[in-house]
């Protein structure tokens, strides 16, 4: 029996739907959410899916503001642009989109952002009040894939709390900030956290409810190794040539798990729109606390 699909285009476009009534309300009290974007180079992926936040903005309401900027641009230069967007009433949340080049200090440009416009949620002060609270509401940004993951099960009515989550792969942007949100009080999920250093892979997966698979490794979580019914995540992305030789996106769960999974997100259309669904939700969020909403 195939598992049954953790829909993201569908969620995401719910959400969206209840951005675009908030949007709104902030309008008509004379404030309008601005999201800014700053992209260093030309790489496709990226520049796809800046373009794809964009498009995300006007379907809401929200105003955009796009820097491009050379790849050969200074990380001095760079952080100009940052100081413009800290500075700029016009934008209430922005990202500068990874990866940066590597002449160009990513932590650096990372702690330079108003933490209070850091629609990724990635900024080291919104990390680190993330680590501190456990039991409150946040009055901070998320990161928008851990988020997007969580409210994902959420919306499909799948309660975490007491199951054993396994995280798989240890990125800043999902892998290690996820395990904080999974373990606050209000979800209160067990987290393993796998990666290149975990001795046995297949055990794990073998005694876990959920899997969260990050990696960026095509294919890597096989249907074998999984527990009968878990429920698997596909988030990260690799690009792989197809048969014809030409360029496609992939996940870390093979094909196979779908007919041992209870639940999984496919992957185009699960995770990856939801991250975008969460980004617009910060940028308003942002806006809203700044109007005391």
């Amino acid at each position: 029996m195939s598992a049954q699909i953790l829909n993201g285009t569908a969620t995401a476009a719910a959400i969206k739907a209840e951005l675009t009534q908030r949007v709104a309300v902030l309008k008509a009290r004379g404030i309008i959410p601005g999201l800014g974007t700053i992209l260093v180079g030309s790489d496709p992926g990226s520049t796809w899916y800046v373009g794809g936040k964009h498009k995300d903005c006007a379907q809401v309401g929200i105003n955009s503001i796009r820097i491009d900027l050379p790849e050969d641009t200074t990380q001095e230069e760079l952080l100009a642009k940052v100081a413009e967007l800290n500075e700029n009433p016009d934008c209430t949340g922005y990202i500068v989109q990874l990866p940066l080049p590597k002449h160009i200090d990513q932590d650096v440009v990372l702690e330079a952002m108003d933490p209070a416009k850091d629609a990724d949620g990635l900024h080291p002060m919104n990390l680190g009040r993330l680590v501190a609270n456990v039991n409150r509401p946040m009055t901070s940004p998320l990161p928008c894939t851990p988020k997007g993951c969580i409210e994902l099960l959420t919306r499909h009515g799948i309660e975490l709390s007491g199951k054993r989550v396994l995280v798989v792969g240890r990125g800043v942007t999902i892998g290690r900030p996820i395990g904080l949100l999974l373990t606050r009080r209000d979800v209160n999920a067990t987290v393993v956290l796998a990666h290149t250093g975990t001795a046995d892979l297949a055990a794990e997966l073998a005694m876990a409810d959920v899997v969260i698979a990050a990696a960026g490794q095509p294919h890597m979580i096989k249907a074998k190794d999984l527990l009968p019914g878990a429920i698997v995540l596909d988030v990260g992305v690799s690009r792989v040539n197809d048969e014809n030789g030409k360029a496609v996106v992939t996940g870390d769960v093979e094909p196979a798990a779908a007919e041992v999974a209870s639940w999984i997100s496919p992957n185009p259309g699960g995770v990856g729109p939801m991250t975008r669904a969460m980004l617009l939700a910060n940028v308003v969020e942002s806006a809203e606390r700044a109007a005391g909403l």
